[in-house]
């Protein structure tokens, strides 16, 4: 069994760094943790896959060190800190220049953290540094945890600060997703990809028990499956042209609700709510939970998660959602002013028979003899739409925004409920995003590799309408952080930098020229907002080059599509 060291870590993560191949990363990763000590290979997923880490040290506080105890002005170490947008880079990259005007650390040898860093090595593994050294430095006091972390940080080679502050300070990011993680642990012990996502929906935890159900042999008799969700299966943006080609008898229509997806499972030991997210959101929406005990036990039905309107009959705006989202107590105005319906359509599981496997058409028939019998006003079902032929698709999508849907889906009729997002049998088919020219007036740096490019923008409205005879005012209205290309941001940033006309701290004001066309999903009522209203997802459609700022659009019309959904 061998010892993932930090050296060797590190080594892995530059190679994955360096590699554009995936099956060359899936194979790097597999060939690391083949064989690896449970203790280390734990804490090898739960870094690439980005799991969530508390927070040892801030970066803040490690810049703060360094910063004291060199020669370093403040506003040059802060200037550093804006150019590189990360503390851990800023810091492994000054060190070098500052390490021989750092005097001693001065610790006397009287505690047990100085035992620790003396035994301090290359070959300590990576589980050694994350719960050993990492957690001792942080519980130190201030004094103490200054001079520690000085004193690490001079028995470290050069090369290793990056990744050591990257781990300290819970940032550690790297370009893999966790689809390729389960494809390399799938590699490594040879298992079914299917059976590594439905174990790592159990919560991680970077420890030796966790690795070892992780990476077990595949049993033959399935055992019940408990509280744990079947990974989701997930739609791909439609290819409307391409489909069409095919018979419509081939495939069946659903609303797409604007909602948050979830997995409803009952058992003996009760029900359990889970988002698409891995969390667990029993708290968050009790009256689903209460719903739940009219259904059969081992059941798993899926759906969208939705603030609903009795009166109406459709789904409130997002916003009442966000409203109930990562709340662990709802309290009873809140349960009245938003409540929640579990919309199901599709069921994965019956008296404990997993039925991925089925037809669609079969599993939606299973699902409507299920809630026949049920009955629950907060249990609803997602009928199909009936259509013949690929002309009648657009009228039954704008039915769908009239019924507060976001759009539709579009599903094989014969399609089983696969894992991950597998292209060729679920479509979503979504409405085109509502778009307002706005008026670019505030910019920000970015972080990371556009620390040094201006990417973050804010944009505004007018009060009023050109027509108006009034002295016309811009308004703040929405924020952005994509939509252009590289070479576009390199443009705007050089016009940012030549058209400022005042500074606040990290934001600089600009000329009020630049037009831009904001796409967004939805527009509310909002307080919060200074012009009185939020917008959901925006992001640069296109850069209005062709406009003056005086045509950019204005809040009444921003607040004309309030009741468009």
């Amino acid at each position: 069994m061998q010892k993932a060291s930090l050296n060797s870590f590190g080594n892995l993560i530059t190679d994955i760094d360096q590699c554009n191949a995936t099956t060359r990363k899936i194979s790097l990763i597999s060939k690391f943790i083949t064989d690896i000590d449970p203790r280390d290979g734990a804490w090898v997923l739960v870094l690439l896959m980005g799991s969530r880490q508390k927070r040892l040290i801030t970066g803040r506080r490690l810049r703060e060190i360094l910063q004291k105890n060199s020669k370093m002005p403040a506003w040059l170490f802060d200037d550093c800190f804006a150019q590189v947008g990360d503390s851990a880079e800023t810091i492994s990259l000054l060190w070098p220049q500052l390490k021989d005007d750092i005097k001693s650390t001065g610790l006397d040898g009287s505690g047990d953290i100085e035992l620790i860093l003396n035994g301090l090595s290359k070959s300590n593994p990576l589980h050694w540094w994350m719960e050993t050294l990492f957690p001792s430095i942080k519980n130190l006091t201030e004094t103490k945890q200054s001079k520690s972390i000085l004193d690490l940080w001079k028995r470290l080679p050069d090369g290793d600060h990056y990744l050591v502050n990257k781990l300290m300070t819970g940032g550690f990011r790297i370009g893999v997703s966790k689809g390729l993680v389960v494809k390399s642990i799938a590699q490594a012990y040879k298992l079914k990809e299917t059976s590594v996502l439905e174990r790592l929906m159990k919560p991680v935890l970077a420890n030796a028990s966790w690795y070892e159900l992780l990476t077990h042999p595949e049993e033959i008799e399935r055992r019940d499956r408990g509280a744990i969700p079947y990974p989701f299966y997930l739609a791909s943006p439609v290819e409307i042209e391409k489909i069409k080609e095919t018979p419509p008898t081939d495939w069946i229509l659903e609303y797409k609700w604007d909602g948050i997806r979830g997995q409803l499972i009952r058992r003996e030991t009760g029900a359990y709510l889970w988002s698409r997210g891995e969390e667990l959101v029993n708290d968050t929406f009790p009256e689903i939970i209460m719903m739940a005990d009219n259904l059969p036990s081992d059941t798993v039905l899926d759906g969208e998660i939705l603030c609903w309107d009795n009166e109406s009959n459709k789904p409130m705006p997002f916003s009442a959602l966000q409203r109930r989202l990562g709340r662990k107590t709802v309290s009873k105005k809140l349960l009245k002013d938003c409540p929640t319906v579990f919309m199901a359509y599709d069921i994965i599981e019956v008296n404990a028979n997993d039925l991925r496997g089925n037809a669609l058409e079969n599993r939606i028939n299973i699902l409507k003899n299920l809630l026949n019998g049920v009955n629950h006003s907060i249990l609803l079902f997602d009928t199909v739409k009936d259509f013949t032929h690929w002309d009648q698709v657009n009228k039954i999508r704008e039915q769908a925004r009239r019924d507060g849907a976001e759009g539709l889906m579009i599903k094989k009729i014969n399609s089983e409920y696969l894992s991950g997002r597998k292209r060729g049998n679920w479509w979503k088919y979504k409405h085109e995003p509502m778009t307002l020219d706005a008026v670019l007036l505030y910019a920000q740096a970015g972080t990371g590799k556009r620390a040094n490019l201006f990417t973050d923008y804010t944009f505004a409205l007018w009060d009023a309408g050109n027509e108006s005879s009034q002295e016309r005012k811009l308004v703040t209205f929405a924020k952005a952080y994509s939509g252009l290309n590289n070479d576009q941001i390199y443009e705007l940033d050089r016009w940012i930098r030549t058209h400022t006309l005042e500074r606040y701290g990290p934001t600089r004001v600009v000329e009020p020229k630049q037009v831009f066309e904001i796409a967004f999903e939805g527009v509310m009522e909002s307080r919060r907002h200074k012009c009185g209203l939020a917008v959901r997802f925006p992001r640069i459609k296109r850069w209005r080059i062709d406009k003056v700022a005086s045509e950019a659009d204005c809040i009444e019309e921003a607040q004309a599509l309030i009741d468009i959904h």
